[in-house]
């Protein structure tokens, strides 16, 4: 069974049946109409507002970026988006920060008539994964939801090796990616200011995940002590970056996920 490190690491992980239903932490603003899809997680409104779709990251396009090449279903999900909100009169919500450094709106997007949440329809679909922010942490339980839902069917990008769930073994191959990694916690410890869960003997060279202090606060806000993960399978998710090894920061609990056989 699979448990979720939310408010409990023994909360139980329940599978939502549809893509439509609101998450009751968002707080619903405007209406406007959504005019241009830049890719598969943002949009332009008629305002010329430029809206980025808060809690998933979608296939990159490159968008005018020098030698970067688009991830693989890039532009499948750039068509997605376009089916379910293009054209669409869209209702604004919000659970956290509201904008990002590119004045980007940080919204979740829901139609207006048959009231359809566009984040969930774009992880249900498989055409996005979750990425969340500690502060822009509202309905990531359920987006987890609906992306283990399209994982399970290998839809979407989940059929695509470029997605897949690597082993923390692999973990050193893929810097400078976000990834999710799986394995199990060797050694959890408390140095300093830091918390570091280990999946190794040679902490200087095999992954590990890193927990800064301040990070800390908002796992002990839902009653979750990292140090407790020793010994546990875990997921986590985040950009893999080279320090000692391969590491995925941990700022906020949403990122790791308790896995149970």
């Amino acid at each position: 069974m699979l448990f979720r490190l939310r408010l409990l690491l023994l909360a139980a992980f329940l599978t939502l049946p549809a893509a439509a239903a609101q998450p009751a932490e968002l707080v619903r603003d405007r209406t406007a109409l959504a005019i241009e899809i830049v890719d598969g997680d943002t949009l332009v409104l008629e305002d010329g507002q430029e809206v980025r779709l808060v809690g998933l990251q979608a296939p990159k396009l490159p968008l005018g970026r020098r030698n970067f090449r688009a991830w693989p279903l890039a532009e499948e999900a750039k068509q997605a988006l376009a089916e379910i909100a293009l054209g669409r009169e869209l209702v604004l919500a919000y659970g956290g920060a509201r904008q990002d450094r590119h004045q980007r709106l940080l919204a979740h997007l829901f139609r207006t008539g048959d009231e359809l949440w566009v984040q969930g329809e774009m992880l249900r679909r498989g055409m996005a994964r979750v990425y969340s922010f500690p502060d822009n942490r509202a309905a990531v339980a359920d987006m987890l939801a609906l992306e283990a839902e399209a994982r399970a069917a290998r839809r979407g990008i989940w059929a695509h090796p470029y997605y897949r769930i690597l082993d923390h073994r692999e973990a050193g191959a893929h810097l400078d990616s976000f990834q999710l990694v799986e394995g199990r916690v060797l050694k959890s410890e408390r140095k300093g200011a830091r918390l570091y869960l280990n999946f190794a003997a040679d902490y200087r060279s095999d992954f590990t995940i890193v927990i800064e202090r301040h990070a800390s606060r908002l796992f002990e806000e839902v009653n979750v002590d990292p140090l407790t993960l020793q010994g546990r399978t875990v997921r986590v998710r985040g950009w893999l970056k080279e320090w000692n090894g391969p590491m995925i920061e941990a700022t906020h609990p949403e990122q790791i996920e308790v896995l149970e056989k």
